[in-house]
Formats: structure tokens, C-alpha cells, sequence
């Protein structure tokens, strides 16, 4: 294990600046602390989501996924550096692939919630998404391992299955998006 905190406050981001893994100092919005943040804010999340009675294969996932989204973010904070590999994509795809198997096949779309713990799963998926976003930003100006991109774009398509998963474990039906529904209630 690396550095322990013995403070937990410095004051070194008194004047809005903190500092990445390398020692370089940035403000406090710069592109890459918006992209680590919202991985943070994420992984967050699915902490919540956590605390819900769960599967245990999808517990068991979320646990792993919490500690690849710590690495991840631990690519963000340092420039150049690379923990997430192409089995960490692998391993959420075949999970999605098992999950949504045994799902019925969409034909509508579908809104967030049913379930608690489902709609947990579907803030997580839309703050997955933010976070997708927050790392193709960082893209643009400077250099992020393409696996981040990656798995976080295939972690907010198995939240969105887990979801699905979620309410057919707690015997909801998923909400189907009628369109125009309120135009119809007139």
C-alpha cells in the first residue's frame, strides 16, 4: 500500500487548486479532475446501490467494479498511467452478455425505476454516462488510455441490463415508456 493519510485536511486547496498524482497542480474544474471526480461520484453510487439486498453474482460484480473504478480514477489523476486492460472489458461484457440472456427481449423502451435498488442502478448508469463524457472531454486535449474510455462506455450498458435485473429479482416489472401518454390522458 502506498502513502496513508495521517490529515485529512491540507489546506493546499484553499485557493481552488488541487494536486493530481504526479505532484502537477490544476484548478479545482480542470477537465481531469471533472473526469476523476465523476468516476468518484460513481463509484459512490454504486456503494448506495450496495447497501440494497442484491443478487449475490451481481454484489460480488459491483464489488470488483468499485475497485476497477478506483484504479480508474487513479488513471485519470495520473498522466500516464494505465491499470485497467482489456480483461477488465472482457469481464464486464461476458457478465452483460450472461445477465441480459436470461432477460425478456426489449421492444420499448423502458424508464428508470420499478425497484429501488433497479432505479439505484439506473442513477448509476445516467452518472456512468456523465462520467463517459468527462473522460471523452479530457480526450480532446490530452492523452487517456483507450480502455477507460471503454469500460466505463460497457460499465453504463451493464447498469442499464442490471437494472433489468434488479426488478425481475424483486418481481417488478420493468416501466415501459408509452409515448405520448400524457397527450392521451386529456
Amino acid at each position: 500500500m502506498g502513502h496513508r493519510l495521517s490529515k485529512i485536511y491540507t489546506r493546499t486547496g484553499d485557493k481552488g487548486t488541487t494536486g493530481l498524482g504526479g505532484g502537477k497542480r490544476v484548478s479545482k474544474d480542470d477537465a481531469r479532475v471533472e473526469a476523476f471526480g465523476t468516476v468518484d461520484e460513481l463509484n459512490s453510487v454504486i456503494g448506495v446501490l450496495l447497501a440494497e439486498t442484491l443478487p449475490e453474482n451481481l454484489r460480488h460484480a459491483l464489488t470488483d467494479i468499485q475497485h476497477d473504478l478506483f484504479d480508474l480514477g487513479g488513471e485519470l489523476c495520473i498522466p500516464g498511467r494505465q491499470t485497467l486492460a482489456e480483461e477488465n472489458i472482457t469481464r464486464l461484457e461476458n457478465l452483460l452478455d450472461a445477465l441480459n440472456a436470461d432477460l425478456p427481449y426489449l421492444k420499448e423502451f423502458i424508464l428508470p425505476g420499478g425497484s429501488r435498488a433497479a432505479a439505484l442502478a439506473h442513477v448509476a448508469r445516467t452518472v456512468c454516462r456523465r462520467a463517459e463524457r468527462r473522460i471523452v472531454t479530457l480526450t480532446r486535449t490530452e492523452e487517456v488510455p483507450q480502455t477507460s474510455v471503454k469500460y466505463i462506455n460497457r460499465l453504463s450498458d451493464l447498469l442499464f441490463v442490471m437494472a433489468r435485473v434488479l426488478n425481475k429479482y424483486a418481481g417488478v416489472s420493468d416501466v415501459l415508456w408509452q409515448p405520448g401518454k400524457t397527450q392521451k390522458d386529456k
